[in-house]
């Protein structure tokens, strides 16, 4: 038997054939064509579904199912109760629309949800079962698994940690509107926004004065010992350790895994988010262990492929 993961982003679908022993087969990418609505998206993955079916010789009797990850609230029956604006969708429900086309079960459920799901199945996360998944990318993104279970809430927002309450103080609007969500301060996005308070601050020396200021460049400058680097990450660690101590208090999870591509200053970013959350956590969720993600781009494939296979 095999089982399809596929993970729709804004600009690539991408897509993976696995067997029932977690192994990818294959994977590959098409383009996401949002015009006209994103009418085509979902009509394109069957397309490609079914060429990759007929490339390998397999029916659909030997397919256990597709599983699907798609950007936005997303409900236990596959439906995108808000839409998608990325993608130009409204309400639909994606296990439908596929099963037009190809007649196999399909499971459908939030990207960042599935992420964390492929991370705690064959990544980072792997050998624990209540995990918390954080993607720090544009902007903040969150899975959390409970007894192996993805937590998808009432309305599919289950999950959206970015986005939890974390600064009375703030001017500027996050992008759901609200001031002073976590995603403004521990995304690729809010680092930047840290780092350029900092040095409208004053005129302490530093590196980043002289060229780019992005996530990369910071974290950089703090393993070269830049002093204002090591302010701004300090800043960064302590929003992102408060946040997730919040977090821990309601789902006291074993473990959190951190990823997204402000995730790849490896070890040196841990080291300053542990603190924080030692600070402020509720003592018996203290023991949970941080760790990176390791599937990378591949954890959307994973996780939507495991939504099937692992029922």
């Amino acid at each position: 038997m095999y089982a399809f993961g596929v993970d729709i982003g804004g600009t690539t679908v991408k897509m993976g054939l696995f067997d029932e022993n977690a192994t990818v087969l294959d994977k590959w990418e098409i383009p996401t064509r949002k015009e006209n609505g994103g009418e085509a998206i979902l009509p394109d993955v069957a397309k490609a579904i079914l060429a990759k079916m007929e490339e390998k010789g397999i029916v659909a009797s030997d397919v256990k199912g597709i599983g699907v990850g798609a950007p936005g609230a997303v409900d236990e029956q596959g439906t995108m109760v808000g839409g998608a604006v990325n993608l130009g969708w409204g309400v639909l429900n994606i296990p439908e629309i596929l099963h037009q086309y190809i007649n196999v079960p399909v499971k459908a459920n939030n990207d960042a949800n599935v992420a964390a799901l492929g991370e705690m199945w064959q990544g980072g996360g792997k050998g624990y079962s209540n995990m918390v998944a954080v993607t720090l990318g544009t902007g903040v993104g969150g899975g959390i698994i409970i007894g192996g279970k993805i937590l998808t809430g009432a309305t599919g927002a289950g999950g959206e940690i970015g986005h939890i309450h974390i600064e009375d103080h703030e001017t500027e609007e996050c992008g759901c509107k609200k001031k002073g969500c976590l995603e403004q301060y521990a995304s690729a996005t809010g680092i930047v926004r840290l780092a350029k308070r900092r040095l409208a601050k004053d005129d302490a020396p530093s590196v980043l004065r002289s060229g780019e200021v992005s996530a990369k460049t910071v974290f950089d400058a703090v393993k070269a010992g830049d002093e204002v680097a090591v302010q701004i990450a300090e800043q960064f660690g302590n929003y992102l350790g408060k946040g997730l101590a919040a977090v821990a208090a309601v789902v006291n999870p074993e473990v959190f895994v951190i990823g997204g591509g402000v995730s790849k200053a490896g070890e040196i970013l841990l080291s300053y988010v542990k603190p924080a959350f030692q600070k402020y956590v509720f003592y018996p969720c203290g023991k949970a262990e941080f760790k990176l993600a390791t599937l990378g781009n591949d954890a959307g494939i994973f996780g939507a492929a495991a939504l099937i296979l692992k029922g």
